[in-house]
């Protein structure tokens, strides 16, 4: 079987979507909090087991019979995130699976500003500790694109600190992708880059968002500490404006600048590109 964790989430649900236009329902399971949310996946056939990080008796149950697990990273901000993927994996591993796939992120490392890199790596370290084939998926930057490019519909602007090239995935590709290797004959051992043929920079969103709406909408670079204080004005925590400055220093660091053609493979055509994403978002 194939088991998927997280499989109500965004990312996962949508890799199961894609799994079942692949493989069998009665070959794939879904481990997840609530069961009842998962009431749609088990309608169609997949099997459904309660299962969570913090649980390593339910989580071997809800992982007996894999083959493959697909563990999706912890987005619980107020626990020891690696810990909780330590346990996943050794579950994983005690229940005999031949092989582990996890969602890390492009530019995974201990060297960097920013934070969830080095707890990807951290995780990628205890897979490669745990004695079974491993996979990680280190898909491109994905997320709200609201909350990266701030209020530039009514302001004209996208008015962020300064940024480098990054590596921007619509979360529907990187789903694909993922059934793509899980349903799959080739074997994709170790880290995977999961990127664009090419990366993208805040410019290059505002000079898709300008076409898009038929007005100028203008890359306004802001100091980053002079960003920090706006953020905090505007009720952000100091915390957390810091940490998503972070992001913002880590690509002109480079760490997401370089680019890579499996998605491309997996998937059989481009991605989906930024100005495919702000038009499917309505914005413009």
């Amino acid at each position: 079987m194939i088991i998927a964790t997280g499989a109500t989430g965004t990312l996962n649900g949508a890799t199961v979507d894609h799994l079942l236009q692949r493989v069998p329902a009665a070959r794939l399971g879904a481990s997840v909090r609530d069961p009842a949310r998962a009431r749609h996946l088990a309608d169609r056939g997949v099997r459904v087991r309660r299962g969570s990080y913090e649980d390593p008796v339910a989580l071997r149950r809800s992982f007996a019979d894999a083959e493959q697990v697909l563990l999706v990273s912890s987005s619980d901000i107020g626990a020891d995130v690696v810990a909780q993927h330590r346990t996943a994996i050794d579950a994983a591993a005690a229940v005999g699976a031949r092989r582990i796939l996890y969602t890390s992120t492009c530019g995974a490392g201990f060297e960097t500003p920013y934070p969830p890199l080095a707890i990807h790596a951290a995780t990628e370290q205890h897979l490669a500790a745990s004695g079974v084939a491993w996979t990680a998926l280190r898909n491109g930057f994905y997320g709200d694109l609201g909350q990266l490019l701030g209020p530039w519909q009514e302001t004209g602007t996208i008015a962020k600190p300064a940024d480098g090239p990054f590596s921007w995935v619509d979360r529907r590709d990187a789903a694909e992708a993922a059934a793509a290797i899980l349903a799959g004959d080739a074997a994709f051992d170790g880290p995977v880059d999961l990127v664009p043929s090419s990366p993208v920079t805040l410019a290059d969103f505002a000079a898709a968002a300008s076409e898009l709406s038929g007005r100028h909408i203008e890359r306004v670079v802001v100091d980053d500490e002079d960003w920090v204080a706006g953020e905090m004005a505007n009720g952000t925590p100091e915390g957390a404006a810091r940490f998503t400055l972070s992001m913002f220093q880590a690509t002109r660091g480079g760490h997401f600048a370089h680019a890579d053609p499996t998605l491309v493979q997996l998937l059989g055509r481009e991605p989906r590109s930024i100005a495919d994403q702000l038009a499917d978002q309505n914005i413009g």
